[in-house]
């Protein structure tokens, strides 16, 4: 029978870390790409608009596992850089809805393309198998994921 590791691994540190260096390398490629002031929750945000058109703020915080409020912010945020619009519904003035703007939709496909390129290059720096069980270990991780799930923020195992 194998025994227990005593030793202390900091999992959720090495994550954070490794999070941080992806979000300034994200942050840093979209500066040279033109589009500066990127924040930690714009791709998620505007991936999911760019799939699903104009989405209520309710439906948009729903999909990013945060309050209405929340949601509110960040398409505000969105929309002060110009890259969405927020109005009424016409059938229901309670409902604001978000759209993408056609600078929103190149911020969509910039932020992809970099997202892509970065996935790429983090693949050609380890073998196969160690990144199937670094996907493995990140899937663990998720918590609480049913939203981002549905959402389609978590991309399915390869």
């Amino acid at each position: 029978m194998p025994t227990e590791s005593t030793a202390s691994y900091r999992f959720g540190d090495l994550l954070a870390l490794a999070r941080q260096s992806w979000i300034g390398e994200l942050t840093g490629r979209l500066e040279t790409l033109g589009c500066p002031g990127y924040r930690r929750s714009d791709a998620a945000a505007i991936r999911l608009l760019r799939s699903s058109g104009a989405l209520p703020v309710g439906r948009l915080g729903a999909a990013l596992g945060v309050t209405r409020q929340a949601a509110r912010k960040v398409a505000a945020g969105l929309e002060l850089r110009g890259y969405v619009t927020t109005e009424r519904d016409v059938s229901d003035a309670r409902q604001v809805n978000v759209t993408l703007t056609p600078a929103g939709r190149d911020y969509a496909r910039a932020v992809t393309t970099v997202i892509e390129e970065l996935n790429r290059e983090v693949a050609a720096r380890v073998s196969p198998d160690q990144l199937a069980a670094a996907d493995a270990v990140l899937r663990a991780a998720l918590f609480n994921d049913s939203a981002t799930r549905r959402a389609g923020l978590v991309p399915p195992p390869q």
